[in-house]
């Protein structure tokens, strides 16, 4: 049986792009924080040792840590965008991609993006009060994501998200 964790308000959310800034982010991102590894581009094997060594640094740290894709992985603690064991996190984009994410179990929704972001250079930011309306009313934590850093969140907690995830944030 799996251990229950809270859900964590900071997150960061991997991908290749990030090249040895990972190791960096892990560890600037707070005790008890989550983690969404994704890493979908990395070939199997490899991404494996790599989550493997992710894993390692999660449960020193008081990580939660959630894997995306379909392959599953050895010491995950939930999924992304799929149904699962553990805590399922969800990407809402819309209103209806969040019902969908609900529906199929998800705890926590990634409501993105909130502002503009370098992960999806030329995609229109919805703002914040839009973006807090994807979620609004269902029975799920609302994350904010997309361009978010500490600062921002100030700006954007009062609407219902409970935190944010990122990724240029735990890197820079």
């Amino acid at each position: 049986m799996q251990r229950r964790h809270p859900v964590p308000t900071r997150w960061l959310m991997t991908d290749e792009r990030m090249g040895e800034g990972l190791w960096r982010a892990l560890a600037r991102l707070p005790r008890g924080g989550g983690v969404v590894f994704r890493h979908y581009a990395t070939a199997r094997d490899e991404r494996r040792r790599m989550f493997a060594k992710v894993r390692r640094i999660a449960r020193t740290r008081g990580l939660v840590l959630v894997r995306a894709g379909a392959t599953p992985m050895r010491g995950e603690q939930g999924v992304h965008a799929r149904r699962g064991r553990g805590l399922v996190t969800w990407p809402a984009h819309d209103r209806a991609e969040a019902v969908r994410g609900v529906r199929a179990g998800a705890k926590v929704l990634f409501v993105s993006p909130v502002f503009a972001t370098r992960s999806h250079p030329g995609a229109r930011a919805r703002g914040a009060v839009r973006a807090a309306a994807i979620a609004r009313g269902l029975e799920v934590t609302a994350i904010a994501l997309g361009g978010m850093d500490e600062r921002r969140f100030r700006r954007v907690r009062g609407l219902g998200f409970a935190g944010f995830a990122a990724i240029d944030a735990w890197v820079e």
